[in-house]
């Protein structure tokens, strides 16, 4: 993330989360309500906050909300702060005039907090869309009959091939959007900002939406297990060893390191990421790396591993997974892992397209005993959680 003065080229992303909730029944607003273990609201935000190309995130809260948002944030930096108003439209339109205050931007994402499941694809769609669009929304088709109801009675059934379903975020460039809120009346409600788009006179291009961005607004949406529906929550196990020797490069956690010794193997032999590469074939039930990558095969002769981390990744998506955290831990005397962790763990996270704290990686000695201790080599473990239909 950069600094608070920005430069206004840059894509911005603005969170509304000053709702009250009422309708889930929760007796909390529901922005600060768990899903899948965690606030609902940082489901989102650790998603844009993890994007590279976000220049700076801002949330819109009601008043008097700024503990429990810290509360429900604790540990994610970079984000601005934004009191709303007593409507929807007047919570984005204090969040777009404190981003035109800071200096603008080129575009602009606006999320309901309410829709957790944001995955950086979605975002990649939306600021492609905006490289030939002004503004593009996700739709998803309406897939049921729909009909009329008149007078508490079924009347005409609807084409549903003309109907679709708005998600968000909604993508916009940032000064016409700035531009139709400020000629949209104050008193005439909004349900989102593709509406007040539209009026002001211009088109909206639409991307493929996401079953998982679906809203969560009653309490029955929070009983279930989990924001996606999934049903089983699964465990991989992963434990890799490669030798240390002179002429060879260290790479670990995909992370170049200068050393007087590297690691030897078939690959660029980054046994972090050898390790962490089983843990997710063995949570999905899909063999292990020489099952996949077979030594024999010269095609992986120097490959870089983040390749097979991204294969494992697309395997758990394909059986309709996610991931839900990873944890990883390096066993060697040298070199040292703490400083250079932070960059291990952002390079696994874009790997998995997943936020960053979803994401440890540590490191032990053996306390110079075994071939680790004598300096012969590096060892890894690593666990990985999922979630499958």
């Amino acid at each position: 993330m950069s600094d608070s003065t920005v430069s206004n080229q840059g894509n911005h992303a603005l969170i509304v989360a000053a709702g009250q909730g009422e309708r889930s029944g929760l007796g909390l607003p529901k922005q600060f309500a768990l899903v899948d273990g965690q606030p609902m609201v940082r489901h989102s935000a650790a998603s844009f906050l993890d994007y590279q190309d976000i220049s700076k995130l801002w949330i819109v809260i009601g008043d008097g909300q700024e503990e429990k948002l810290a509360e429900a944030l604790a540990g994610l930096p970079g984000y601005e702060v934004v009191i709303g108003g007593a409507a929807r439209q007047d919570s984005v339109r204090n969040g777009l005039s404190a981003i035109a205050a800071a200096g603008g931007a080129k575009n602009v994402l606006i999320h309901d907090a309410a829709r957790p499941f944001l995955s950086h694809m979605m975002i990649d769609s939306l600021l492609s869309s905006l490289e030939r669009e002004t503004a593009a929304i996700p739709v998803l088709s309406t897939i049921d009959t729909t009909i009329n109801i008149d007078n508490g009675y079924a009347a005409d059934t609807l084409d549903r091939g003309r109907l679709w379903r708005v998600q968000t975020p909604q993508a916009f460039h940032f000064e016409e959007l700035v531009q139709a809120h400020a000629i949209w009346p104050k008193n005439s409600d909004a349900s989102d900002d593709a509406q007040i788009f539209k009026a002001a006179g211009h088109q909206i291009a639409v991307v493929d939406g996401d079953e998982k961005l679906n809203k969560y607004t009653t309490a029955s949406d929070f009983a279930k297990p989990s924001g996606q529906n999934m049903t089983q929550i699964r465990t991989g196990m992963g434990f890799d060893v490669h030798q240390l020797a002179a002429g060879e490069e260290l790479w670990l956690g995909g992370l170049q390191i200068d050393h007087d010794k590297g690691l030897a193997g078939h690959s660029d032999a980054d046994v972090l990421l050898h390790a962490l590469t089983d843990a997710l074939l063995g949570a999905a039930g899909a063999g292990d790396i020489g099952d996949h990558f077979p030594p024999s095969d010269p095609q992986w002769q120097g490959a870089a591993s983040d390749k097979f981390v991204e294969f494992a990744a697309s395997v758990i998506k394909q059986k309709g997974g996610r991931i839900n955290n990873v944890d990883m831990t390096v066993i060697c005397e040298a070199p040292k892992i703490k400083p250079r962790r932070d960059a291990m763990r952002q390079n696994i996270a874009k790997m998995l397209d997943i936020p960053v704290d979803q994401v440890s990686v540590k490191a032990t000695t053996t306390e110079r005993l075994g071939f680790t201790g004598r300096g012969e080599g590096i060892a890894a473990q690593a666990v990985a959680t999922i979630s499958m239909e």
